[in-house]
């Protein structure tokens, strides 16, 4: 990389910011957030693309996916199987090779506007008087800039779709108030209710007593919920068609609507934009009906690469490696660990659920590129955690190092570097489990304000 040591000191300087803004209370304007997390993502934008070092699957994987689009061919099928997703960025990547933006700008356009979108709605997610100084931190946030302005990698367009869907969920209410619903009598009428056989049950209740009519009754107030869940359902789905690690994010954007039936329609309206992408291939690719399981196929296959992080490369040595083994036995300890997760957090936030989700995901996982450590850092930095800014550092430097360090040098020295880099992730384990929501597991309301107490008659004395 030509240009690290501008680049280290842009990231730095971001750091220093975000922690200056948390001791001193920082409340900056939405418009001078923007201007500072624009600030830093496009000049490292510009510098990168202009450098002589440019990331391997940037040029390899995502630009033949947009080449592919431009010349109606699966981007899955040929684009050299660099393209392990739906076809929806490479779209958007198609589209900017049409217009002629050249490739080491146009295909870092598409992540650096959805990190530039993500600074708000990381506000809009945190709510309460910290929106702004959160909003600001993640404006400043040195793995961010990495991911979206370095390496281009799509990262930001699944979180900004999957962020807003949050929010969106979540909808007007204050944010320390999720609407869970946890009263026995209020879940049996709305389970009943969202199964949607409503003559039947209609019918079947026209015999039951008063109160069994009023308890099942559909809820009067449930029609903005509905609208809220199907938006925010929609924009999962969007985040799925970006890349596939967002169904983590599930769980937490149901736990966030209120009743039962709006859960089962953000449920099903997640799948909604998936599979319009995946149905109109023929269409807008070319892809034949023949080939639609192939490309089913190789988007639902998991490659067993490991040797990049945590314990994974300290079996191996810290070396890429294709064992199937080490693979297998990792993503059922992640399937395990997502369900112990799950359990210890029933009772939590939403946010924090997921946080908690994301860390432990990073922590038991056999493989990780650095772009992953990405998904955890919104909900992170929107509700952080007593080491949260040690976890983000941490994963920054390691980063940094990565991204900044070892692009100087040549192949064989980049593996010889590579080797110790990939076994020193070992450390940051125990700093992402630490940085979990421990002390937020179970959701405590803050207390309703008392309300004034009227002054009673004034006695005079006789």
């Amino acid at each position: 990389m030509d240009y690290a040591i501008l680049t280290g000191l842009v990231l730095v300087s971001g750091v220093v910011l975000a922690v200056l803004a948390q001791w001193k209370g920082w409340r900056p304007s939405l418009l001078a957030i923007l201007a500072v997390g624009i600030g830093f993502r496009l000049l490292i934008m510009a510098t990168s693309a202009i450098d002589t070092w440019q990331p391997v699957d940037f040029v390899n994987s995502f630009k033949p996916a947009g080449e592919a689009i431009l010349n109606h061919r699966d981007p899955v099928l040929g684009s050299n199987g660099g393209w392990h997703f739906l076809p929806t960025i490479p779209y958007v990547y198609g589209l900017l090779l049409w217009l002629g933006i050249p490739w080491e700008i146009g295909g870092r356009l598409v992540t650096v506007v959805a990190d530039i979108a993500l600074i708000p709605l990381v506000g809009k997610l945190a709510g309460g008087p910290r929106a702004s100084l959160r909003a600001f931190q993640y404006a400043c946030n040195p793995l961010a800039i990495l991911v979206a302005s370095v390496h281009g990698q799509v990262e930001p367009v699944a979180l900004v779709f999957g962020v807003a869907a949050f929010v969106v969920a979540r909808g007007p209410g204050a944010p320390d108030r999720p609407g869970l619903v946890n009263d026995p009598i209020t879940l049996a009428r709305q389970s009943v209710s969202a199964l949607g056989f409503g003559g039947a049950v209609r019918h079947a209740l026209s015999a039951a007593p008063d109160a069994v009519r009023r308890a099942l009754a559909p809820h009067p107030g449930e029609k903005p919920a509905l609208r809220r869940a199907l938006l925010a359902g929609l924009l999962m789905g969007l985040a799925l068609c970006a890349k596939s690690w967002p169904i983590w994010l599930i769980p937490g954007m149901l736990l966030l609507l209120p009743t039962v039936r709006a859960r089962v329609v953000a449920f099903v309206a997640t799948g909604v934009a998936p599979v319009f992408f995946l149905v109109t291939l023929p269409i807008f690719a070319g892809t034949s009906l023949s080939q639609l399981p192939e490309v089913i196929r190789v988007i639902q296959d998991i490659r067993p690469i490991v040797g990049e992080w945590g314990y994974s490369a300290i079996l191996v040595g810290g070396d890429w490696t294709l064992d199937a083994g080490i693979a297998t036995f990792g993503t059922r300890l992640i399937y395990v660990t997502m369900v112990v997760v799950a359990i210890l957090w029933r009772r939590a936030d939403p946010v924090d659920v997921t946080t908690a989700l994301l860390l432990a995901f990073m922590v038991v996982t056999p493989r990780l590129g650095a772009q992953y450590l990405l998904w955890f850092m919104p909900f992170l930095v929107a509700r952080p955690t007593r080491f949260a800014w040690p976890a983000i550092i941490g994963v920054s430097l390691w980063a940094g190092y990565g991204y900044l360090y070892m692009t100087q040098f040549d192949s064989k020295t980049w593996w010889e570097l590579h080797s110790v880099w990939a076994q020193c992730s070992i450390v940051l384990l125990p700093v992402l489990a630490l940085a979990m929501p421990w002390g937020r597991r179970v959701f405590k309301a803050p207390p309703e304000p008392l309300e004034p107490l009227s002054p009673g008659p004034v006695s005079t004395p006789a």
